[in-house]
């Protein structure tokens, strides 16, 4: 199967995921994004980095049991070195909620909910396939603002021809968005921090990485155009300590437009 083909092969299988698990009635929030991130990104295999243009479509949304968040990435860096070459790489993250299922508060302390994960990676080209079963802790925050700390294993579900097969570990994640004002201006920090585990391959042992990707984001679209919550610019920093388990550590700055509808 081509990229592209993988590419809407698996924007389907989103779709009609999301429209099974959040039905239009039960819907209570959602917010769907498309981002175009440009920088210069290292290749952590042949060595050297190039500049990456990144289009992403991102989906968050709450309904009756919990809440989904996707995102696909089309990925291309403009140097055939088998690396980021149009590439596709997405991740889900359906969240069941406990304390909407139980129709229990479930709060204590700092403490807002507790949820349970079931999360999916896949990167095209490398043919990997990932499962992340887990729990979420989603922490008390004012207004808009959120942060949750998610739990859960790591274990490669791939199959066929691919990168190679990988032993189990485990992620810890921290992702959250806090907006705020300065004067009229509108301005948010929002992304994520990732800790996996290392792990071992049929090559030999996978470095365990850190992974932190927040965004700084302006509100243009309040600001010139008397739209708010639409259009915005800023930058997305990518700190990544052992890059796919490689001894690269990578840092990058890159220029994003988002455009919300």
């Amino acid at each position: 199967m081509t990229t592209i083909g993988r590419f809407w092969g698996l924007s389907s299988i989103f779709a009609l995921a999301v429209v099974y698990l959040m039905p239009a009635q039960a819907a209570e929030w959602s917010a769907t994004e498309a981002q175009l991130q440009y920088g210069r990104l290292d290749n952590p295999f042949g060595g050297g980095s190039a500049d990456t243009t990144i289009l992403t479509l991102q989906h968050a949304s709450g309904w009756k049991y919990g809440d989904n968040f996707f995102f696909v990435d089309f990925i291309n860096d403009g140097v055939r070195d088998g690396f980021n070459d149009t590439d596709v790489y997405a991740e889900w993250y359906p969240n069941f909620s406990l304390g909407k299922i139980t129709h229990c508060d479930l709060s204590f302390g700092p403490v807002k909910d507790f949820g349970l994960l079931a999360g999916f990676n896949y990167s095209a080209d490398a043919n990997v396939e990932k499962f992340l079963p887990g729990v979420r802790v989603a922490w008390k925050l004012p207004g808009d603002a959120f942060l949750n700390t998610d739990i859960t294993g790591f274990q490669d579900i791939g199959y066929g021809d691919g990168a190679p097969k990988e032993g189990d570990s485990y992620m810890v994640d921290f992702n959250g968005a806090f907006p705020f004002s300065i004067g009229d201006q509108d301005f948010s920090i929002e992304g994520h921090i990732e800790y996996i585990h290392n792990r071992t391959s049929e090559f030999g042992d996978v470095k365990g990485w850190v992974l932190a990707q927040p965004q700084f984001r302006w509100d243009m679209g309040k600001a010139l155009f008397s739209s708010p919550k639409q259009i915005f610019i800023g930058i997305e920093y990518q700190y990544w300590r052992n890059k796919l388990g490689n001894e690269i550590d990578e840092s990058a700055v890159q220029a994003l437009l988002v455009w919300r509808f």
